[in-house]
């Protein structure tokens, strides 16, 4: 059980946490497809053989290894690399990756989402601390959160213990003094544990804990379940 008495900031991932990724990823595939069929049509046909789409994600990947945490530069030289096997010119990678990065900020927020982030905004600094490249400001959630922290801008991702320690320092407090949220077992619960963080797993699909002895302090289906916890929160329709 967490501690809400010792609590004075929260970090908290954002894919998968507040929103499901998977579709929003797919709806930034079909905006790109459609703008490279106007400006890259060569491209745009490569493009739709999905097992050379995956290995040229993977060769960028080994290519850049030292930039594993720089999703949004994996996909743009990814981008980059299809435009070129196509014999496109490769500066359209940038206006393709712009295209790809806009929609991906359009996601559908879980509906304990909002409750839940307005809930804790008016009580703590409230941190993002996430792998991926969605804005909290794009995405239209940027009032709630205090600090954005990510892999990209850190040089390092999750569950690395500094981006962690980077969110407690963001939200200007200790990292014992901080409850993580997050969905990934590994990535947000080993990290935040090893970091010495209050720990809630968002598990809303039922998956097994397999990541050792150490276990988040709070497992929860979901963030109504989560806010739960403090005496004076109350679930919108009750």
């Amino acid at each position: 059980m967490i501690d809400i008495s010792r609590i004075k900031a929260i970090t908290l991932d954002l894919d998968d946490t507040l929103w499901p990724v998977w579709p929003t990823i797919a709806g930034a595939e079909v905006a790109l497809t459609d703008w490279l069929m106007q400006h890259a049509p060569a491209t745009a046909a490569l493009s739709q053989e999905p097992e050379l789409k995956k290995a040229v994600r993977a060769e960028i990947t080994q290519r850049h290894a030292d930039q594993a945490h720089d999703l949004s530069f994996l996909r743009r030289e990814a981008i980059r690399e299809m435009l070129l096997r196509a014999g496109d010119p490769g500066h359209l990678a940038e206006a393709a990756f712009e295209v790809f990065f806009a929609a991906r900020q359009r996601v559908t927020l879980f509906d304990d989402a909002l409750p839940a982030l307005a809930f804790w905004s008016q009580r703590y600094p409230v941190v993002a601390l996430s792998n991926g490249n969605a804005d909290v400001h794009r995405v239209g959630i940027g009032q709630h959160f205090h600090a954005s922290v990510s892999a990209q801008s850190l040089g390092v991702a999750k569950p690395d213990l500094r981006i962690f320690v980077a969110g407690a320092q963001a939200a200007g407090v200790a990292p014992h003094e901080v409850l993580h949220i997050g969905d990934d077992a590994h990535a947000d619960c080993v990290g935040a544990l090893e970091a010495g963080m209050q720990v809630a797993w968002l598990n809303r699909e039922g998956k097994d804990w397999s990541h050792g002895d150490s276990r988040p302090h709070l497992q929860v289906a979901d963030l109504h379940a989560l806010c739960k916890c403090w005496p004076d929160y109350e679930h919108p329709g009750d």
